[in-house]
């Protein structure tokens, strides 16, 4: 059976086309946060709008081959995203996302699939390259452990012992920060149904951990990066909370040393101040450090 799932690795899917607007852009930023302030008009209404690095992140598809898996039992592992170019504000026809499976693991908790999406416009030019890990809570396959990966991610620098953060970002998220974030395409009833949110395990319904992956990302923007977006060239996370609707958020960020190609690596984690649990762990990011931000 061992050898049956490591063919899962390296699987290509199906070409997907792919089209925005700029008022899918809109709707983005406000389930990731954003507000009628001076801050975020920029990526909700302004004479230089501009998309949020990280709007383009997909839903992974179903896998041919792999069991069923139940849709109320799964969680998001994992994000990063390498921003290779700043997103036009409307797709237009042709653009599409190439995804192949990078990675496959088992143990006695269940099974955790990576996928490698790149996002391409007609000419199939990369604008992004993403990598996101499902976890399918309690699935089995073998029974026994296993684990094959081929390609994925940087992975952040600890953080540095004995050392205040360099910067702090504090946000708050809504009581439907779920309802809005969920137009965006991802229809889990997880995030709606308190039922089912019970029945998992969370207590309730939790946010989206997209919603809180951009959350984020707003505060190294603002914290780090003069709020500018082409400034982000990487992040990535690992989801190690939930969070509800209505929680307080606290982004900690570390400076760790030169990036690639100009920028700083930072390595950073957020916090849920109603819990006093990480909900964003394993933090790293590449990203131009502006002039105005302070250490």
């Amino acid at each position: 059976m061992s050898s049956e799932i490591a063919k899962v690795v390296g699987f290509e899917l199906p070409d997907r086309p792919v089209t925005w607007l700029k008022r899918d852009l809109i709707l983005y930023a406000l389930g990731v946060g954003a507000q009628n302030t001076e801050d975020d008009l920029p990526f909700v209404y302004d004479s230089k709008f501009a998309a949020l690095p990280t709007y383009p992140v997909p839903r992974i598809e179903p896998l041919p081959g792999m069991p069923p898996a139940d849709p109320n039992r799964v969680v998001h592992g994992s994000q990063s995203i390498e921003i290779l170019k700043p997103l036009p504000l409307t797709s237009g026809p042709g653009w599409k996302w190439k995804s192949r499976y990078t990675g496959i693991s088992e143990n006695k908790s269940g099974v955790v699939l990576t996928a490698e999406n790149t996002l391409v416009d007609p000419q199939n030019v990369p604008y992004a390259k993403l990598y996101s890990s499902s976890f399918n809570i309690g699935m089995k396959i073998t029974g026994d452990k296993f684990n094959k990966m081929i390609a994925g991610p940087p992975q952040a620098k600890p953080i540095p012992k004995d050392k205040k953060p360099d910067w702090v970002f504090k946000d708050e998220t809504s009581t439907s920060q779920a309802l809005i974030f969920r137009l965006s395409g991802d229809y889990n009833p997880l995030h709606i149904d308190p039922a089912i949110g019970k029945a998992a395990g969370f207590g309730g319904v939790i946010l989206h951990g997209l919603s809180t992956f951009g959350f984020a990302a707003r505060a190294l923007l603002k914290s780090v990066g003069g709020n500018k977006p082409d400034t982000l060239k990487f992040f990535g996370v690992r989801f190690t909370s939930p969070v509800k609707p209505g929680d307080a958020l606290e982004t900690q960020i570390w400076e760790v040393g030169p990036g690639p190609n100009g920028t700083t690596e930072v390595t950073f984690v957020t916090k849920n101040l109603k819990t006093g649990k990480d909900a964003l762990g394993g933090g790293i990011a590449y990203i131009i450090k502006s002039p105005s931000s302070k250490l």
